[in-house]
């Protein structure tokens, strides 16, 4: 009871009940106890009752009432403990954690030695990593609590998270000696073991890591752990001998695990390829079924023996059917020599397979093959061909593939993706369509529909096809919302992005953003439970992977495509009515004027059909807040609701892109893409410094990057432009940064330079293009007889690339060029026959057939000079 306001007998009995009903989650009777107290006039104004009542109404979801009343009791009773604890779990649930963390120590400063707050003090300490505060908090619980296992648990791993092994270890030890009992397969036993073997691994301790394993071996349940510690330790320490025994005993329980092998090989110091192949021999003969054994030396192997293997491995995998056998050897296809052999092999089986239904006519078995063995083989060739760029060798193949069984479902995944690297992805979803109607419960193939059909901008049949998966009763963007399935929300955002609907495109971003938030917040339940349940590597690898949680491809994608986006609207910001859209289409013709209006009528309708969906949404979560309620469920803060209309005319675009950009520069500083996006940003903030500084990482990772070149001619630009009007000390500190960066006199020299150096390839030479027509407009000439003459020695030239160059042209950046535009798709089209982005693919791309004799001695298309 605080001294400053104490209650009578019968009221303390009230309040003490009020305490009783919030831990028993009986909100409203507490509600009951707290309102007979206030109604006494000589404590309407009591601290802590009005303090318990906030607390119990933000339990029942009404915060603004429960803020006000916990900020009265604080105001009239600033020295109870019990009012600083309560106002710091009220912002403890808004996720205000810093504003908490002082609330508990103040706290603490009038009740020092109060189990709960430094409990809940522990926890925000550690969901924030104030290692050095959580350590002295869990000193002070070990010294309250001594006899409870989480006292010392919490204590030693603060040390170890501050890597102070030795101190974590003795703690540990200590520990342990107070354990006199353990039972016969006593897991959180065994746990706490393991978590010190964990700790003495880290610390590089191999010696007392071996002796503790020997010591307590029978009481750690887990022996794969033990075992595998002991051969990685044991190689460590060059104990060859020892490693060996224990990696022999590991593919006796494996003998498909990779690193199990790899772990071989070094103990036994094979280092010629004879030696290394005898160790797999050896484990092939002793597992006959294994296929890792087999498949591993294809890696090192050469010459007449890998051709034996290999073909072995085909043989096998196609009479077995095998469809990810191609995934299986993609690594191979590094070296062109085992490239050349695999496809020699396959074409001769489908050769003799057609006459003879054999591998090859000089099998002495008289045993056929079955017709699926050619189906396999076919797949195969086509995927070979697909990964070397022959889009139409390897359509010949799946489309006879599918002659020979039409109702294969791999065969047209397999064709999708052929299309898709082809660059036509409408043909694609068409495949992927007709698959999942083979299959309408296969959730993969569904789910690879949609995707595909996301690359194709048909958002709404993507949505329709996942709905068949998703709760019934509930739209399927919701769903899956719900379920952070992140994959379609980035290819909605990218989709969105590509068809220039840049709310919908942010919205997502926004989602996806929120998500890896809910995801840090959600390890704030673990920080107890694991240490309930002893499961502390885990906990201790938790911890690690939210540290750098935003550095995961789902994140960077969808930053990627906010900070685009972004830049967009700043470079051109839309209209803020349709008065402003009139006003802007008076210099139109009628016919331009016409079709404005027909879109701007089909947007309303659209934007009105998406109020509706809105209005619904929000009538179902208020239901459901209202059931929640009735439960009395603790209620998280409201998330402000995301309109695309609202987040497409963002009042500063360049603040949220940075603020998309602060976790890529933290956690991916190794992507040079993370650097040229903080550059497009700075370099339209006017921040020369942070764009010197973008250009000078982005150059430690790929100094030749052609969007670098790009990025270094703005800023070299702008320098210049700027030179007379920037402070003294920015001048100053520019010209020390940049002296002995760039030796060309001229930005002009720079860029011929820089075109010398690359003129063999075709992103570079568009980067060089790019450049001539920024710094002079009468060079843009040059620079497109540069990208439409380009010969057969360039390098790089992917379709994509291509497609850059077509949509840099078609938006005038070299001026109007509609002939050049032309020419140049001509030319594409000849390179990508089935690629849509330049001009329509052959009517018989899709009905071509196989014909072995012709695919060694056929050329992919090459390049007119």
């Amino acid at each position: 009871m605080s001294p400053s306001q104490p209650l009578p007998p019968r009221e303390n009995t009230l309040f003490k009940r009020i305490l009783k009903c919030y831990e028993q989650k009986q909100y409203k009777n507490g509600l009951k106890f707290a309102k007979q107290i206030l109604c006494n006039p000589k404590y309407a104004e009591h601290g802590e009752t009005l303090a318990m009542k906030g607390l119990t109404l933000n339990c029942l979801g009404r915060k603004d009432e429960a803020f006000d009343h916990v900020r009265r009791g604080l105001r009239n009773d600033l020295k109870s403990y019990v009012c600083w604890h309560v106002f710091g779990l009220l912002q403890r649930s808004e996720k205000k954690y810093e504003e908490a963390i002082k609330c508990y120590r103040n706290a603490l400063k009038l009740d020092k030695d109060n189990i709960q707050i430094l409990r809940d003090l522990s926890l925000l300490q550690i969901q924030m990593r104030d290692l050095d505060g959580y350590k002295e908090t869990r000193y002070q619980l070990l010294v309250l609590r001594p006899t409870q296992r989480a006292s010392w648990i919490g204590y030693a791993m603060a040390f170890h998270l501050l890597k102070d092994f030795d101190m974590a270890l003795k703690i540990l030890e200590e520990f342990r000696k107070t354990q006199v009992t353990v039972k016969p397969f006593d897991y959180e036993h065994s746990e706490l073991l393991l978590y010190t073997a964990f700790v003495l691994r880290e610390a590089e301790m191999y010696t007392e890591l071996l002796r503790h394993l020997d010591t307590y071996e029978h009481q750690i349940v887990d022996k794969l752990f033990i075992a595998e510690t002991r051969a990685e330790v044991n190689l460590f320490m060059c104990d060859y001998a020892a490693t060996e025994k224990y990696y022999l005993d590991l593919l006796n329980r494996n003998p498909e695990n990779w690193a199990y092998y790899k772990g071989l090989e070094k103990a036994r110091r094979a280092s010629t390829e004879e030696e290394r192949l005898a160790i797999y021999e050896e484990q092939a003969e002793k597992f006959p079924k294994a296929h890792a054994p087999k498949r591993l030396p294809l890696n090192f192997l050469t010459g007449d023996t890998f051709r034996q293997l290999v073909d072995t491995v085909l043989r096998e995998s196609l009479h077995k059917g095998i469809p990810p056998l191609f995934v299986t050897l993609r690594a191979l296809y590094e070296d062109q020599w085992k490239v050349e052999v695999i496809e020699n092999l396959v074409v001769g089986y489908v050769d003799s397979l057609q006459s003879c239904e054999k591998f090859s006519p000089q099998d002495a078995d008289d045993t056929k093959e079955p017709p699926s063995v050619l189906l396999w083989a076919y797949g195969f060739l086509a995927q070979h061909h697909d990964f070397l760029g022959n889009t139409t060798k390897g359509l010949d193949c799946i489309n006879t593939a599918l002659e020979h069984t039409p109702t294969l479902i791999e065969l047209y995944v397999i064709k999708a993706k052929i299309f898709k690297h082809a660059g036509n992805i409408s043909e694609a979803v068409k495949c992927l369509d007709e698959a999942q109607a083979l299959d309408t419960a296969d959730r993969y193939i569904n789910s690879k529909c949609a995707k595909y059909m996301l690359r194709a901008n048909m958002t709404k049949e993507a949505e329709e096809m996942c709905a068949k998966f998703t709760r019934e009763g509930v739209s399927a963007v919701d769903n899956l919302n719900e379920m952070q399935c992140m994959w379609f929300e980035t290819e909605c955002a990218r989709a969105y992005h590509r068809s220039g609907k840049w709310g919908e495109a942010i919205k997502k971003c926004h989602e996806i953003d929120r998500h890896f938030t809910e995801i840090i917040e959600d390890q704030f339940d673990f920080h107890t439970y694991c240490m309930r349940k002893m499961t502390l590597r885990t906990y201790v690898g938790l911890l690690r992977l939210e540290d750098v949680l935003r550095q995961h491809p789902f994140y960077f994608r969808a930053a990627k495509c906010a900070i685009e986006v972004y830049l967009r609207l700043y470079d051109k910001p839309l209209a803020d009515s349709e008065e402003d859209q009139h006003d802007s289409s008076e210099n139109l013709n009628p016919s331009e004027i016409k079709k404005m209006r027909n879109k701007m009528r089909k947007e309303k309708k659209k934007l009105q059909q998406e109020k509706e969906r809105q209005r619904a949404q929000q009538e179902r979560k208020e239901q459901h807040n209202k059931a929640r309620q009735q439960n009395d469920e603790v209620e998280g803060p409201k998330e402000e609701e995301l309109l695309p209309d609202k987040l497409a005319r963002p009042s500063d675009p360049l603040s949220e892109a940075i603020r998309f950009l602060k976790p890529l520069q933290m956690l991916c500083p190794n992507s040079i893409e993370t650097h040229i996006l903080a550059f497009e940003i700075f370099y339209r903030k006017d921040k020369l410094l942070l764009m010197l500084q973008s250009i000078k990482r982005a150059r430690g990772i790929d100094p030749n990057h052609p969007q670098l070149h790009l990025c270094l001619i703005k800023f070299l630009r702008k320098m210049q432009e700027q030179k007379g009007a920037l402070p003294e000390t920015v001048s100053a500190a520019l010209e020390t940064a940049t002296n002995g960066m760039f030796s060309a006199d001229s930005l002009t020299s720079l860029n011929d330079a820089y075109l010398q150096r690359n003129g063999t390839s075709l992103p570079h030479a568009f980067a060089a293009a790019r450049v001539m027509s920024l710094l002079d407009p009468k060079s843009r000439e040059g620079a497109l007889s540069l990208l439409v003459n380009f010969n057969g020695t360039l390098e790089g030239k992917d379709s994509h690339v291509c497609a850059d160059i077509v949509e840099a042209m078609k938006s005038n950046e070299f001026g109007v060029c509609q002939e050049k535009v032309t020419e140049f798709q001509a030319k594409c089209h000849k390179l990508f026959p089935n690629a849509i982005a330049f001009g329509s693919p052959p009517a018989n791309c899709s009905s071509n057939h196989f014909n072995s004799s012709t695919v060694i001695n056929d050329q992919q298309p090459d390049y007119e000079s």
